[in-house]
């Protein structure tokens, strides 16, 4: 056999395997629909009835991945998954999100990643936004940013939760690259202006000194805000992500330039209603302490304690009087969990006030 008959042999093979593809994700989007049909006969009240459920869907990308023997990655296997459950889901009911906007943002980068492009997502100017949106019912869930693994927490984004009732329904994690974009009007040469995200500036910061020492950096609203002024000015050039350049027309001039090579963001999903166990969860809590000589040592104890893992404790300003405190936790575990249920109850006698935001599914993507 020559080469030419091995090609068109292994050509053949991949036409019988994508035929078994198109016949199982056809019978996979069937047994949707009668999941949706089993769900309304089920339903006390048709309007509130969810179709989306993010621990199952957890469950089922983890498993994915457990399964996936190569050559694809499991992160791989798990988005093309990913891409089909959001498929499916659109035939029983498109989910609404909110995300911070406009479009172009790693904000709805995050939301595609952890909804899957089915879904309907609608770009909002402000963090508070998109709180209000999912409160209103306008939306199933909200994506904001939480925190960075170079610049820290996103302050707007836990203030918004000291006054909502709103839950936390699972989390994204988004390896964020920055690219140096110019237009087709921009002259290389002579660029004097930059423009980008405060937080995006910042995360390129050497980088930025050590190519354009000279030029002026432009805090704006967001990346994708920095994309569309490009359009007309020769001089100018903006720090953004792959999603803007594509969405603007806009060419890359330098890629990755983010200064250290691991940085992340970490972004919440929003929702109104709690989420059950899905097995690997993460708890997250706001806790007001009594203004007392070792408050936080009486706060934290009981997790050592129990060996319950914090992942982040962060301190806020109480908006109740003035050089007090709030404390933002998250810890791995999920509210319902034995251990977990008497840590809370133990830290809630301790405190002036505990609030819990969440316990939902631990990043699979």
């Amino acid at each position: 056999m020559n080469e030419e008959q091995k090609l068109q042999q292994l050509r053949e093979r991949i036409d019988s395997i994508d035929d078994q593809i198109g016949h199982l994700i056809s019978e996979r989007a069937s047994c949707a629909q009668e999941v949706a049909e089993v769900k309304k006969g089920q339903a006390v009240d048709p309007q509130t009835l969810a179709y989306y459920r993010p621990e199952r869907e957890a469950q089922v990308l983890r498993k994915a991945m457990e399964r996936n023997q190569g050559p694809l990655s499991n992160e791989e296997m798990a988005r093309l998954f990913r891409e089909i459950m959001s498929a499916c889901l659109a035939l029983e009911q498109p989910v609404k999100v909110a995300y911070l906007g406009p479009e172009g943002t790693f904000t709805q980068q995050a939301a595609l990643k952890h909804f899957g492009h089915s879904a309907v997502a609608l770009p909002f100017s402000a963090i508070d936004e998109v709180f209000r949106e999912v409160e209103a019912g306008a939306v199933q869930y909200g994506v904001v940013p939480v925190e960075n693994s170079t610049e820290g927490v996103v302050n707007h984004t836990l203030d918004n939760f000291m006054t909502s009732n709103l839950k936390i329904c699972g989390e994204v994690e988004l390896r964020i690259h920055h690219n140096l974009l110019i237009s087709d009007v921009t002259s290389v040469n002579s660029i004097t202006r930059i423009y980008s995200h405060a937080q995006s500036l910042a995360q390129c910061r050497k980088w930025l000194d050590a190519h354009y020492p000279k030029a002026e950096r432009v805090a704006v609203s967001s990346n994708a805000e920095a994309a569309k002024r490009l359009k007309g000015e020769w001089n100018a050039a903006a720090i953004a992500g792959s999603m803007a350049a594509d969405l603007y027309g806009l060419q890359v001039l330098a890629e990755k330039i983010e200064d250290e090579p691991d940085n992340s963001t970490r972004f919440l999903i929003i929702g109104a209603q709690s989420v059950p166990p899905s097995g690997e969860d993460k708890t997250s809590l706001v806790v007001a302490m009594r203004n007392e000589p070792g408050a936080l040592h009486n706060l934290l104890e009981p997790f050592h304690r129990r060996n319950i893992d914090l992942t982040r404790v962060e301190s806020r300003p109480s908006r109740t009087g003035a050089w007090t405190y709030v404390f933002f936790i998250d810890f791995s575990g999920h509210a319902q969990d034995p251990e977990v249920t008497k840590l809370l109850k133990e830290v809630a006698e301790r405190a002036a006030d505990l609030k819990l935001l969440g316990s939902y599914p631990k990043a699979v993507l």
